[in-house]
């Protein structure tokens, strides 16, 4: 999500640092001992402005969420959610999602969502998709074995993309849809952009997918 800068955003986030953890790389391994119990570890990779993560964890305190956003201006407007009302299960990171290995130890992280990514349509692109190999690989390695991921977007196109590069992986494709918020599913919190393009008649995707068990020969 592309948001036009904020005046004072990096203040705003340097102030909070028990919000806005600003040395995530000291918590690598222990980020339940951050926390401040054994609760499964949830993460979004580009939380926009945190509508989905902070609805998440207000309706799931029996679980830790860690929201990730490399934009400072984004970031910030996360962070007015969760000062005007706090979540002692929430933290967030103002980092890029592409590098979670120097976060996060290996088997670590319980679940990831993916909402709303850049589709990064051009074929020249392809490996900056966050549903491409080499982003699978990563989150693999963070994910505790049969770790899953849960993916919605409007287009279609990646989609039909990530499907196949899910599949493609080796991945196990639990459930899909096709045309979410006319499916019956109950529990969507919705994103900023999810709003916005469902008021327009859009269709939104969703699939859930895990990671086989690599543990068990």
């Amino acid at each position: 999500m592309r948001v036009r800068h904020r005046a004072g955003a990096a203040e705003l986030v340097a102030s909070h640092p028990n919000l806005v953890i600003n040395d995530p790389v000291k918590w690598k391994g222990k980020w339940n001992e951050l926390f401040g119990n054994t609760h499964p570890i949830h993460i979004e990779i580009g939380m926009g402005k945190g509508r989905f993560i902070t609805g998440m964890a207000k309706k799931h305190p029996e679980i830790n969420y860690i929201g990730v956003e490399m934009q400072v201006s984004v970031v910030s407007i996360a962070l007015d959610k969760l000062i005007e009302k706090p979540l002692p299960n929430l933290k967030l990171l103002h980092v890029d999602g592409s590098a979670l290995t120097e976060y996060f130890a290996d088997s670590e992280i319980d679940q990831i969502y993916l909402n709303f990514s850049d589709p990064w349509p051009k074929k020249r692109h392809e490996k900056r998709r966050l549903t491409y190999q080499s982003f699978l690989a990563v989150d693999e390695q963070i994910l505790r074995p049969k770790g899953e991921i849960h993916f919605k977007t409007d287009n279609q196109g990646l989609f039909e993309y990530s499907l196949a590069s899910f599949s493609q992986y080796g991945m196990i494709i639990k459930q899909v849809w096709l045309d979410l918020h006319q499916s019956g599913f109950e529990g969507n919190i919705l994103t900023e952009y999810e709003e916005k393009f469902s008021s327009k008649g859009e269709r939104i995707y969703r699939v859930e997918v895990q990671f086989p068990d690599k543990t068990k020969k």
